[in-house]
């Protein structure tokens, strides 16, 4: 049974905390003088502290440090009617796990406090009957984690799919993970020894997409100066996949229905059929019985294609998945970056649980590598959570523009940016930015930037 001291001035509050948390199983003890409290703390060990911010002789940021002092292991939440960055800023620094404003409700307090204690494997996550329920276990899966009911669907689904020899259409907005699912089929199939090569057909210009897939014979066009083997050879034995299905040319989707029927293709300037045993998984963002009722893409490739659909749903239909994501994602990036961060404040993940990604797992991904980038204490604060990609608004008139200034214009908003966030110092600046201090100053003088 979890210890758990409340201190808080007023009698109303402290009363409420005490019966809620009582209600919940915990051991609790309530007091409303600090200086008592850190009396009591030193002749009692409690696993959780939650402290008033604002309490007569003693605040809650000295109460903390105090206490943090004589039992570091202590976890200690905040409790404030004036929430502000700074604030939440120097009690993170000073070692509090997260703080929650009064004006919010019961449950929101019940959230902190429980995943505090789950953090420092105090009580266990969740009940065994909760265990039991669908979509209560978090999964891991071939890089890709989940616990709503979508996703170990998916995970079954790929479980069951990977050693036939159908060929597999992955349907999903953009960003939802299309090439990790690709990539978990190749590696629970019996092909997972051999290549999986992964092809962006939307991103590669069409003159070069088919030399790319299917190779050339030497001579073939300007340029071709020796043979090269093409994709699907490379692939051979392998998993082939082709991300962006529905942005090939009708000339190039012929093509590819004879590999898909017979197995066979030749390189461009070839006269010999090559025969390549491959799997195809394929891929697309795009509506592709639209494209083909708009005779856009080929009725026979597509049911070809589409013998095995997966649909991946975007992440705002799977909300249940995103606190799992940002403790990967947190852990990643604290690790690439050096950093101690190994939590988010409920505030900020308040805000990305209301925020509907159209940019689905990867915009979430650089949400949390910018914010674990940008923070200066140990937990993400809403402070450094950025929604979007900067954008930047430039007119080309007729008689165009200067680049290399529009570019200066770019860099000069950013390093401000930078220096704002670090208010005003140069070396943090340039660790945010990731160049050498030198660097800096030489593109602050350069581009004028106020500092």
């Amino acid at each position: 049974m979890a210890k758990i001291l409340v201190v808080d001035d007023d009698q109303g509050m402290r009363e409420m905390m005490e019966i809620m948390l009582q209600k919940e199983g915990y051991d609790v003890t309530s007091i409303g003088e600090p200086l008592k409290a850190i009396e009591l703390c030193r002749k009692k060990d409690f696993d959780l502290v939650i402290t008033d911010l604002k309490m007569p002789k003693v605040n809650g940021i000295e109460f903390l440090k105090t206490i943090k002092d004589q039992k570091p292991e202590t976890i200690v939440i905040l409790i404030t009617a004036y929430a502000s960055g700074e604030t939440a800023i120097n009690a993170m620094k000073e070692g509090a796990y997260d703080y929650v404003e009064k004006g919010n409700s019961v449950d929101e307090l019940k959230k902190v406090v429980r995943s505090a204690l789950m953090n420092k494997g105090l009580i266990d996550n969740g009940s065994a009957e909760e265990k039991n329920s669908p979509g209560k276990e978090p999964v891991s899966f071939c890089g890709m984690i989940g616990a709503s009911r979508e996703m170990l669907k998916i995970f079954s689904t790929i479980k069951k799919v990977s050693d036939t020899p159908a060929n597999i259409l992955i349907l999903g907005e953009s960003g939802t993970g299309k090439e990790l699912v690709a990539r978990a089929i190749h590696e629970n199939s019996s092909r997972s020894r051999m290549p999986f090569i992964a092809i962006n057909s939307g991103g590669i210009p069409e003159n070069l997409l088919e030399s790319e897939l299917f190779g050339y014979m030497k001579g073939s066009f300007t340029g071709a100066y020796a043979d090269r083997q093409g994709y699907f050879e490379m692939a051979r034995g392998g998993t082939i996949f082709l991300d962006e299905i529905g942005e090939l040319s009708p000339s190039l989707q012929v093509k590819l229905l004879r590999v898909v029927q017979e197995k066979t293709f030749r390189r461009i300037g070839g006269a010999e059929d090559i025969k390549v045993d491959v799997r195809i998984i394929s891929a697309t963002n795009k509506n592709l019985q639209e494209k083909v009722k708009k005779g856009e893409f080929r009725e026979d490739l597509f049911y070809r294609l589409n013998v095995i659909p997966i649909l991946i749903p975007p992440l705002r239909e799977r909300r249940e998945d995103i606190p799992l994501l940002i403790d990967n994602f947190i852990e990643k990036y604290s690790q690439l970056f050096g950093k101690e961060i190994r939590n988010i404040s409920s505030y900020a993940v308040e805000l990305l649980l209301n925020y509907d990604f159209p940019g689905n797992i990867r915009e979430l991904q650089n949400i949390i590598e910018r914010g674990v980038a940008m923070e200066s204490s140990n937990i993400i604060l809403p402070e450094s959570l950025t929604f979007g990609a900067p954008k930047f608004d430039v007119d080309i008139s007729d008689q165009g523009i200067d680049l290399n200034a529009e570019l200066d214009k770019i860099e000069k908003t950013i390093i401000e940016k930078a220096l704002q966030k670090t208010k005003g110092s140069k070396k943090k600046a340039a660790e945010l930015l990731n160049v050498t201090f030198d660097s800096l100053r030489h593109r602050i003088e350069k581009l004028g930037v106020e500092s």
